[in-house]
């Protein structure tokens, strides 16, 4: 774990507050580029574009994102493929 217990989760309550004041299920993108933020039950339901550094990606939040980071779900790099053989 990268925070102790004692300190609890990486909790963003500006994206808490932003999630609020939309309606469940809306298609809206939240953009964000707090990677390290946990995510909270309150946010099931919700897209949001997480940065990978160069774009925002839109991720839709389901049951079983809960407690992992939003950095997770949005790929910093990106494989073009390993040289070999040319056919």
């Amino acid at each position: 774990m990268s925070r102790s217990l004692k300190k609890g989760p990486n909790v963003d309550e500006r994206l808490l507050k932003k999630a609020a004041a939309l309606p469940v299920g809306s298609k809206q993108v939240i953009k964000t580029w707090n990677r390290s933020a946990v995510v909270t039950p309150q946010m099931v339901g919700y897209t949001f574009g997480i940065h990978n550094g160069k774009v925002h990606v839109p991720i839709v939040i389901v049951e079983n994102m809960v407690g992992h980071k939003l950095g997770e779900f949005s790929a910093t790099r990106k494989f073009i493929r390993h040289s070999g053989k040319k056919e």
